[in-house]
């Protein structure tokens, strides 16, 4: 039987398991190039509470009674298709079920010779080139130049700190707990990380960019992005890729901008999705990267489609350490 879990409610205020429903159907046949995939890893990632909303925005929202969205690999069990043969592993969008059937043009195949299947749904899938685009095309790093990212030890955060310290960036990083920050220090290589649980957080952040902010990497919002906006130089950089901290609390983001208008800081939001012709060329490169060992990542797993709606709580109340996925079989 196929697995899934699908929408129940949207919730207001914090997401809970009951917004979720369990359910087991029939496994599909595919037709006409057309493929039967056996998912195995499942991504969460904090977009995902968006489309847990009627709300209009950049995507369409998840449907009531249909199955959560969300991106997977799996494996090909049965084809239909002259592209993809029995064995091929293939990145999907087939949400939250442990199987289903696509058409040929809606997955790609990926290599996992060498690479980690569960890679592609982190540092080299969406979440690196999320951490790509906005470092590399928004913030346009300059060599010496300072650069902050919070969430920092996360799946797109600790891309951007690595990408930024290759490029002769002084980087430092805003995560949660003293664990997160010895990792994104010892193991990224970030110059420093500052505990935002910290009572002294932002005597802290001040003292740790002496010289101002240059380039600010914003995915939490709220009292920290508060404190970072404060900091940022005359003609700094913000990319703007999500307001995580407030996603179950203010819908409509912060609205404190002064220090943009008198910095003339240029602060743009993106959605990476905007330009897909940009995605192989990334890819390439951050899979170069890994493979030298110069970028790298850590996982948080758990296991059974069941436990997904109780890790993507976790994940949006940054309990998670590292790209968070779900193994489905």
């Amino acid at each position: 039987m196929n697995q899934q879990i699908l929408v129940k409610s949207y919730p207001e205020g914090w997401l809970k398991e009951s917004d979720f429903e369990y359910k087991e159907s029939p496994i599909p046949c595919p037709g006409e190039s057309e493929v039967l995939i056996r998912n195995q890893f499942l991504s969460l990632d904090p977009y995902m509470r968006g489309r847990l909303s009627p709300s209009k925005s950049y995507a369409k929202s998840a449907e009531i009674g249909a199955v959560m969205v969300g991106s997977c690999t799996g494996i090909v069990l049965e084809s239909k298709s002259e592209k993809f043969k029995v064995g091929d592993t293939v990145l999907n969008t087939l949400g939250w079920q442990t199987h289903g059937v696509c058409h040929e043009r809606d997955i790609k195949r990926i290599d996992v010779s060498k690479i980690p299947e569960h890679a592609y749904l982190g540092v080299l899938g969406m979440p690196g080139v999320t951490a790509w685009t906005g470092l590399i095309d928004i913030c346009e790093p300059k060599r010496g130049e300072t650069v902050v990212v919070d969430a920092a030890s996360g799946a797109v955060g600790s891309v951007v700190g690595q990408l930024a310290l290759a490029r002769g960036c002084t980087v430092i990083g805003i995560a949660g707990g003293k664990d997160k920050c010895h990792y994104v220090v010892k193991e990224l290589g970030f110059n420093a990380c500052i505990d935002h649980t910290s009572h002294d957080f932002k005597d802290q952040m001040k003292a740790a960019v002496p010289k101002g902010i240059d380039c600010l990497f914003e995915n939490v919002g709220g009292v920290i992005f508060e404190t970072l906006l404060m900091l940022m130089n005359p003609f700094s950089r913000i990319a703007l890729c999500g307001l995580v901290s407030e996603y179950n609390v203010n819908p409509y983001g912060n609205h404190s901008l002064r220090s943009i208008l008198i910095n003339r800081i240029k602060f743009q939001g993106f959605i990476v999705t905007d330009k897909p012709q940009t995605w192989p060329a990334i890819i390439e490169e951050l899979k170069q990267a890994y493979l030298e060992g110069h970028l790298k990542y850590k996982l948080s797993q758990v296991d059974g489609i069941k436990n997904a709606p109780n890790a993507l709580i976790g994940l949006l109340k940054g309990q998670n350490f590292g790209k968070q996925v779900v193994k489905l079989i």
